[in-house]
């Protein structure tokens, strides 16, 4: 659900694609939410059981991949780093974010590209390096996948 509402804050359309955007992401979060009332499952008693210390432990953790988009720490290194071992990061993580670290991680660096395609500051092959892709044609099919369309047609 933060996902989703932290992707409604930075929407990047403008106009009444906007609107669209908000109205499928209020949609997103209202079926979330009616599937969390349908089916209470280990996600919220686990949601429950994380302290506010391992919370910000987590979001530091997230701000440290931000950081190291280009070669982000192994998930036992970030795990060292943030202080909580593995299990919890993992855990922690998909309930706060609602993905896994590295799921998060590939969002955040397709996100970052189509705004650097976006704002057209750069070419398509120096946004998937300069967002930790080596090879453009892996970049491509993550960034059609992502988004459903190729990242030549965000650059136009």
């Amino acid at each position: 659900m933060q996902s989703a509402l932290h992707q409604m804050l930075h929407c990047p359309y403008q106009g009444a694609t906007r609107w669209i955007y908000w109205e499928s992401k209020v949609l997103e979060l209202l079926a979330l939410r009616l599937e969390e009332v349908r089916q209470p499952n280990q996600r919220t008693v686990t949601k429950r059981a994380l302290k506010p210390d391992d919370l910000d432990r987590i979001h530091c953790a997230r701000e440290i991949l931000h950081q190291r988009i280009i070669d982000p720490p192994s998930l036992m290194e970030l795990a060292r780093l943030v202080g909580l071992n593995d299990y919890k990061l993992k855990v922690g993580f998909k309930q706060i974010f609602g993905t896994t670290v590295f799921g998060h991680l590939k969002r955040y660096r397709l996100e970052r590209a189509r705004q650097l395609l976006q704002e057209r500051q750069i070419s398509i092959a120096a946004a998937a390096e300069s967002v930790g892709y080596s090879s453009q044609g892996h970049f491509a099919a993550a960034f059609r996948k992502q988004f459903g369309i190729y990242p030549r047609e965000v650059h136009q």
